[in-house]
């Protein structure tokens, strides 16, 4: 495959050979399969470093808004979905997210639901979308490791029939107490099976939510820098800008990766006060003056939580954007980044972007630079995935061999 014309992210307008699954080359190069690229931008293909696959399109209407009513109705409706319901609801999720470019997914799997039943459905769907998207599965105890007698049990148990992270929401444990419990044991699994650590963290707006200082001190204390991921966090809007200042610096040093989710939580938080409202979203630009990587995640499809939801994360970034401010030239052009490389980094993706040698992960996109990218949001002409386009105009998806359109829900 020859992509000519390509336009990278420095400017500069190139031919892009593909040999196997490999860029073989990127300059004057020649080849007979050509795609014309027609002086459009060309990216590697984007993260969603948060998401719930269990949940999408359970389509539950919560009346208050908030993420306890959401937590609440989730309570109430996941003994009731069967395996085939959930799987079919993340395939259409996942090809969703594929069609607008995304190849890389990390999903949370509520392991409170204790027959393990959401966990073996999303097994199912990372399987048979493997050769269209790369899918980690976070053990996630929505409801809390010491609420209820025998969930730290449960989480073990989904962490040995495969679940690649060990989840944690130390916030929805009862006491302070419990929630520092929550964040060693997890730790404890963590080293024990040798796992990443991704938990909920401080979503919240109490200012006195402050477990994200406890994660950075065990990722140290355990020589997990790099492996710790932080979803949320969106006490931090609420925390005084002295401690910002003071525990950001131990965040970078452990490597953490925080991830806010910019379209739920501009939604959830703030619900229990009047005007002005807080943002609910972690203060990206404040985290990157202290050298904290920041990724970003689209956490919910029409859901308990969130109503709306399309798998763009062009859409996810366009309101992080909005959120944070980050309309500054340099801004704008470096936040392609947020759903890129710092995600990648936070994966420990090999061979990720376009150099030569690495694999042929490709957006050929319908955009001329980064900021029409941005503004119309639109989704990659052509998704190339190892050497293979596996999806077209954000319209068809090739799975199992064949071309099929993209449905909008189940």
């Amino acid at each position: 495959m020859l992509i000519k014309n390509a336009k990278l992210l420095d400017g500069r307008i190139v031919n892009i050979k593909v040999e196997g699954e490999r860029i073989s080359c990127i300059g004057d190069c020649r080849g007979d399969e050509v795609i014309d690229a027609e002086n459009k931008l060309v990216i590697p293909p984007y993260f969603n470093m948060h998401f719930h696959l269990d949940s999408a399109f359970t389509s539950v209407m919560n009346i208050s808004g908030t993420l306890w009513e959401g937590i609440r109705v989730w309570q109430e409706i996941r003994g009731k979905l069967t395996e085939d319901e959930v799987y079919r609801n993340a395939i259409t999720a996942v090809k969703l997210m594929v069609a607008y470019g995304t190849l890389w997914i990390r999903t949370h799997v509520d392991v409170t639901e204790k027959s393990l039943k959401l966990l073996r459905a999303i097994k199912k769907v990372k399987e048979d979308m493997k050769d269209v998207a790369e899918i980690q599965i976070t053990a996630f105890p929505q409801d809390g490791i010491y609420t209820d007698k025998g969930n730290d049990e449960i989480l073990r148990k989904a962490i040995e029939e495969g679940a690649d992270n060990v989840g944690l929401i130390p916030h929805n444990e009862i006491t302070r107490e419990d929630g520092v419990k929550s964040i060693k044991f997890a730790f404890e699994l963590a080293r024990e099976y040798n796992k990443d650590v991704d938990g909920h963290i401080d979503e919240t707006d109490d200012p006195n939510s402050r477990f994200l200082e406890v994660l950075a001190k065990e990722t140290i204390n355990n020589s997990w820098e790099g492996r710790v991921t932080a979803g949320h966090v969106t006490a931090m809007h609420s925390w005084d800008p002295a401690y910002r200042f003071r525990i950001l610096p131990t965040v970078s040093r452990a490597g953490i990766t925080v991830v806010p989710n910019p379209l739920i939580n501009a939604v959830l938080q703030g619900r229990l006060e009047g005007y002005p409202k807080r943002r609910g979203n972690a203060p990206i630009k404040e985290m990157m003056k202290f050298n904290v990587n920041v990724a970003l995640g689209h956490d919910c499809i029409m859901d308990p939580w969130y109503p709306l939801g399309s798998g763009n994360m062009l859409q996810v970034l366009f309101v992080a954007i909005h959120m944070d401010q980050l309309t500054g030239a340099e801004e704008l052009l470096n936040s392609i980044n947020l759903i890129t490389f710092n995600s990648a980094k936070a994966w420990r993706v090999k061979n990720y972007g376009i150099k030569e040698g690495n694999d042929a992960n490709l957006l050929i996109t319908n955009a001329d630079d980064v900021i029409d990218l941005l503004r119309f949001m639109e989704p990659p002409k052509f998704v190339i995935k190892k050497g293979k386009i596996i999806a077209k105009d954000g319209k068809y998806v090739l799975f199992n061999g064949k071309w099929e359109e993209v449905k909008r829900k189940p």
